[in-house]
Order: C-alpha cells, then sequence, then structure tokens
C-alpha cells in the first residue's frame, strides 16, 4: 500500500498548494472570521512559521484560498470547452459547476466575508463576474456558429443577464420557495435561459438531452 505523501515530501509549490487547498475547505466550513492562524496552523497540524513562508496575513492567506479555486475553475473550464462538445452541452456543464461553485458559499459565509473583508469579497466578486462573462460570452458565439441559438443575440446583453440570474439564486431570499429544492430552482432557470437563446434546431437538441438526462442516459 502506498504511502500517503506528507508536507515535508512535496516540493515548495506543492505544499504551498496543499496548504492554500486545506485552508481553503477550512474557511469553507467554519467561515472565514472564526479561524485565526493559530486555529489554522493547528487543525492543519503545522507551525504558524510554516503558513508564514507562503502568506503575509490572514487577509492574504484568503485572498489566495480564492485565487486557487479561481485557477482550479478556470482549468477545468479550458478542459471542457476545448472537449469538443456542442455550445449546449458545454453551457450545461458549466452551469452546473458554477451552480456548486456558488453554493459553497453559505449565508454566514458570505456575510463574514462581506462584512469583516469588504474590499476582498468586492475583489473576488468582480473577479468571478469577469471570468464568468468571457466563457459565456465564448458559449454563445459558439452556438450561434454551430446554428444552436439565434443569430440575433445581443451577446453582451444576455451574458450579463446570465450572471445576474446565476449570482440572483445565491443572493436572493428564496423562503417563498422553500417547497423546492435548490437544484429544481436552478434547472428552470437554466431551461427559461436555452429557451431564451436557442433556436428551433438548438430547442430540439436540448429536449433530446432532457430525455437522456431523465432517463440516466447522460
Amino acid at each position: 500500500m502506498q504511502k500517503s505523501l506528507t508536507l515535508e515530501d512535496l516540493t515548495t509549490n506543492e505544499r504551498h498548494t496543499r496548504l492554500i487547498q486545506d485552508c481553503k475547505a477550512l474557511f469553507w466550513k467554519y467561515g472565514f472570521k472564526s479561524m485565526s492562524m493559530d486555529d489554522i496552523a493547528r487543525e492543519l497540524g503545522v507551525s504558524k512559521k510554516t503558513l508564514y513562508q507562503f502568506v503575509s496575513n490572514k487577509t492574504d492567506l484568503i485572498q489566495k484560498t480564492f485565487e486557487c479555486e479561481e485557477s482550479m475553475m478556470q482549468a477545468w473550464v479550458a478542459e471542457v470547452f476545448t472537449s469538443g462538445m456542442n455550445a449546449i452541452d458545454e453551457l450545461l456543464a458549466f452551469s452546473q459547476r458554477l451552480n456548486k461553485d456558488f453554493d459553497k458559499f453559505k449565508p454566514e459565509i458570505t456575510f463574514s466575508l462581506q462584512k469583516y473583508y469588504p474590499g476582498l469579497y468586492s475583489k473576488v466578486l468582480e473577479s468571478k463576474k469577469k471570468m464568468v462573462y468571457s466563457n459565456i460570452i465564448q458559449n454563445i458565439e459558439k452556438g450561434i456558429e454551430q446554428g444552436l441559438y439565434r443569430s440575433d443575440l445581443d451577446v453582451d446583453l444576455v451574458a450579463a443577464l446570465y450572471i445576474q440570474k446565476v449570482i440572483g439564486l445565491h443572493s436572493t431570499d428564496l423562503d417563498y420557495l422553500e417547497n423546492l429544492t435548490f437544484d429544481k430552482i436552478f434547472e428552470v432557470m437554466f431551461e427559461n435561459h436555452i429557451r431564451g437563446i436557442a433556436n428551433q434546431k438548438g430547442t430540439a437538441y436540448f429536449e433530446q438531452q432532457k430525455e437522456k438526462i431523465k432517463n440516466g442516459k447522460n
């Protein structure tokens, strides 16, 4: 049985990545305010000296966790967008991943980030919006070229509205929809988006994919 790697077995860059990913998991679990650098070091089983080899302070650490998250997302997106999927399958995969990405931000975590690190929160949100915007633009252009989306779309406006919808789902009080699961709400939002941009060919393809998903074939 292969021995699991310890920090001492890793290169400096690998140690940095491992620590940032482990810190990210802690922040997602406990929030950003409650965890001190002492707490983080103790939870990870390392010294504060080790942490300060890679970050200058807690704010720097939080920023690096988001940079790590965005880097992983961008790598995943690049893989999906060059996989040969058509625009509709690509958008579905991207939207599902984005939904899970945003869903990590429980209300209390978002609140603590906004309250105690407002500058960082704004920077993270703006970076996320730019990433989503550029990829949705690319997807819409691809869908038009493939003859799946309407050719008369205002590409910039559609991309902006998509961002507003996704972020709105995670920042709006949806208590009046308490009998519905979040996945169901997202499913309806995504379907409305597709039906708004797809032409007849694209809509027919989307219906086929829905049936495959429903029957567990995709």
